[in-house]
This record gives structure tokens, sequence and C-alpha cells, in this order.
């Protein structure tokens, strides 16, 4: 099944969906020997754990949570050694962006009970993220220093499955790219692609369906948000104005 979508899904998901940084820069510093306070004054109890990011329809959305989810991406995408880099405000809107669009499509499916992820879908993609690792213990270690479990991490995944196959069977049929418009297309730029048209076919019709399924999406997400609630919290989850 997973295969079914990786043609497509992995281009649309990519659409504006990045990542972010470690949850200790959400925390406060712990303050110096001579200046921490008491147990039990105010400033003891009153110490920042976590901030909400952005209320999406009814789901609220934490930092951890943010950062978390986007740290699962990067070791999906680049590895654990990403999964570890400084990240900065603007990886961190992409990485909203990314939620934001899971969870109106997970939302919109939810209402309707459909979509649920197979099971063997979510445990095929746990058993290649377990793979980046060295081994078991390296897994749990990332997990625990983004306050995490694999049950946590599971729901990650599933959320993802969920929101591919719903993206996908929303817009990969109008994505398809017929032999006409391939062939129209090698026309006007032959002379920059070298060689015949059929050593280089199969390479223009990815291009033309990733260019059109990438479009598609972005046209898709516009549509699911225009009827969503979406209040965005955090200094960096705010649009600036001239932004879509």
């Amino acid at each position: 099944m997973a295969a079914r979508y990786a043609q497509g899904t992995k281009t649309g998901l990519l659409v504006g969906w990045l990542v972010l940084m470690p949850v200790a820069a959400a925390r406060p510093p712990a303050p110096g020997p001579s200046s921490e306070p008491p147990s039990g004054t105010p400033a003891a109890e009153g110490r920042v754990i976590d901030r909400v990011v952005a209320v999406i329809g009814t789901q609220v959305l934490t930092l951890s949570e943010l950062e978390f989810e986007a740290r699962v991406t990067l070791v999906q995408r680049g590895g654990v050694r990403a999964a570890e880099v400084q990240l900065d405000e603007q990886t961190l809107r992409g990485a909203l962006e990314l939620a934001i669009n899971q969870r109106l499509l997970v939302a919109g499916a939810d209402r309707l009970q459909a979509f649920q992820a197979e099971r063997s879908e979510v445990e095929a993609r746990l058993r290649t993220f377990r793979d980046r690792f060295e081994d078991e213990t390296s897994l749990l270690a990332f997990l625990a220093r983004h306050d995490a479990d694999l049950e946590q991490l599971t729901a990650v995944l599933e959320r993802s499955v969920r929101a591919e196959r719903i993206l996908d069977s929303r817009i990969r049929l109008r994505a398809q790219v017929s032999e006409a418009e391939v062939r129209r297309y090698w026309e006007e730029h032959k002379g920059t692609l070298g060689g015949p048209f059929e050593a280089v076919r199969d390479t223009l019709k990815e291009k033309l369906f990733r260019e059109r399924y990438n479009q598609l999406a972005k046209d898709e997400f516009k549509l699911v948000r225009e009827s969503a609630r979406i209040r965005r919290v955090a200094p960096f989850a705010r649009i600036r104005e001239g932004e879509p």
C-alpha cells in the first residue's frame, strides 16, 4: 500500500513542510545557583514548561509537540544527524505549516469516519524510522531527549500516513500527465534537454507529474484552510504582511 502512494504523496506533502529546533530551546534556561528561587516561591511555581504555538480548529498545538513532529520528519528525510541540527525561525514556520495541513486533512476525514490508516502501513513506516538508528537504545534515547515515547511516535507517523492518503485521493488523478503533454513539453525544450524523446520521456513525465501534483496540493490546502479556524499564537507562527 505504501508503494502505491510513494510517487505522488512524497512530493505533494513536501509543499511548504519543513522542520525546527530543540525542545530545550522552548524552555527558559535554568537560573544559576545564586539566583535560583527557593522552592515554593511564585517564580518557581510559575516556570514555563511549554507554550501554545497555534490552535487548529479545536486542537491545541504546543511548541514541544511541534518540535517533536519536526524532528521525526527530519529523521525520515535526512537521517539521525539532521534531527539534531539547530533550527531557525523559518524552519519552525515551515514545520507549523506541515502540522496545520496534516491536522486539517485528518480532522475532515474523521468527521466522515474515512481514510483510517492501515496497520500495516503504520508499522512499515515505524520500521523504516527505527532503521535510521543504530539500535533500539539509540531510538529510545532520541525519544527521551524530546520527552516522547513509542506511542507518541506511532501517532505522529499514523497521522502522516492518513494525511498522505487523503491528499492523494483528492488530487492524484488530476495530476496525471498525458503522452501528448509530455511530447509537447519535449518539443518546446528539446534544445536544452538533449537526447531523443524516448530517452527522456519517463523523466519528463515524472517531472511534469510532480509539478502538477505540488500545485494541486497547494490549491487543496488553500481550499481546506478557507473554512478552518486557525489561531496562530507564537510570534514566529503569525502571518506577516504580504504573505499568502
